[in-house]
């Protein structure tokens, strides 16, 4: 297979797990809220987490693709990574019932991008930087007005 071709594929199976991790996004943060309405944000954290432990846990059992010895190399500052979950959850649920769905994700994915975008410039978390350029810089400021002509 030529390694074009092979390069093709790649990118296309990463576009397909954006997607679904894009749409699984979003499909959370509405059954939380609706958790939310009938036992508490952080009830519904709670339940969501433990239920993804759970899933990872089935998932991880099942393919068994990394080796658990491989804790001890990481950082301790990146371990508390999943507890950034907690806050996600809250935090998605409590603007999903202030300004609704489409608006959460939107101000959602704008946020990411900003913090994305300032951990390639200046090459946080061990990541080589990359050139971040006024290109990059004048699609970001774009989706901004989108979101807010979107919202009138």
């Amino acid at each position: 297979m030529p390694k074009q071709e092979t390069e093709a594929k790649t990118v296309f199976r990463g576009i397909l797990f954006a997607f679904i991790g894009g749409a699984c996004i979003t499909l959370q943060g509405v059954a939380n809220s609706r958790i939310s309405h009938d036992i508490g944000t952080w009830q519904a954290a709670t339940v969501t987490q433990f239920t993804g432990f759970i899933m990872a846990l089935l998932i991880y059992l099942f393919v068994r693709d990394g080796d658990l010895g491989g804790f001890r190399k990481v950082k301790p500052l990146y371990l508390a990574g999943g507890a950034f979950g907690a806050v996600i959850i809250y935090t998605e649920v409590t603007a999903i019932q202030t300004i609704g769905v489409t608006f959460t994700i939107s101000a959602l994915l704008i946020a990411q991008l900003c913090v994305t975008f300032m951990i390639d410039a200046f090459g946080w978390f061990g990541r080589t930087k990359s050139k971040m350029g006024a290109p990059q810089l004048i699609g970001l400021v774009m989706m901004i007005g989108g979101v807010l002509i979107m919202k009138l």
